[in-house]
């Protein structure tokens, strides 16, 4: 697997993607390939998530596929099973932060943990994680937020999700 520095890399941006119908999956992942998108996160936010992301993951597209808005080892190991090359949390509460650490010592699946306290991140980092989601950006303060936190947690990389637009990016 790619570590996450290298997935990250692969796009200015990580399309957050909610999908009812796991036909339509790979047509979409084509589509942001041909737009030079490389990554793409499926939220599983519907029943079908799993399955969009299964179907993206055997169709051979060079193409990230994270699953996001994992919340606990359950989905964790469902997004494993299911193919992703990565998983997204919108939170990381300990019990969760150590089985992605587990999941990545063990199966070397990388993950971007999400963290809005200077507390979160630093807990985060303590178990090595060195890129960390962002949520809710702009809510939690935006740029800002994120320029005060890199004087003290420099070797942190984050992905700010939540409220980015446009005029933000």
């Amino acid at each position: 697997m790619r570590p996450i520095e290298e997935i990250v890399a692969l796009s200015p941006v990580i399309p957050v993607v909610v999908l009812d119908a796991p036909q339509d999956a790979v047509p979409l992942a084509q589509a942001l390939l041909a737009g030079g998108i490389g990554v793409i996160e499926i939220t599983l936010r519907t029943p079908q998530a799993l399955a969009a992301a299964a179907a993206i993951a055997r169709s051979g597209l060079d193409i990230a596929l994270g699953i996001g808005s994992v919340l606990d080892d359950r989905q964790l190991a469902a997004a494993r099973d299911a193919g992703a090359d990565f998983v997204v949390t919108p939170g990381t509460p300990p019990m969760l932060a150590q089985a992605l650490a587990q999941a990545r010592k063990a199966d070397g699946l990388p993950a971007l943990p999400g963290a809005a306290t200077a507390s979160e991140m630093l807990a985060l980092r303590s178990l090595g994680f060195s890129h960390l989601k962002f949520f809710p950006a702009e809510p939690a303060g935006g740029a800002a937020y994120l320029k005060a936190m890199a004087g003290p947690l420099p070797d942190l990389r984050f992905c700010p999700t939540g409220g980015i637009d446009l005029a933000k990016a």
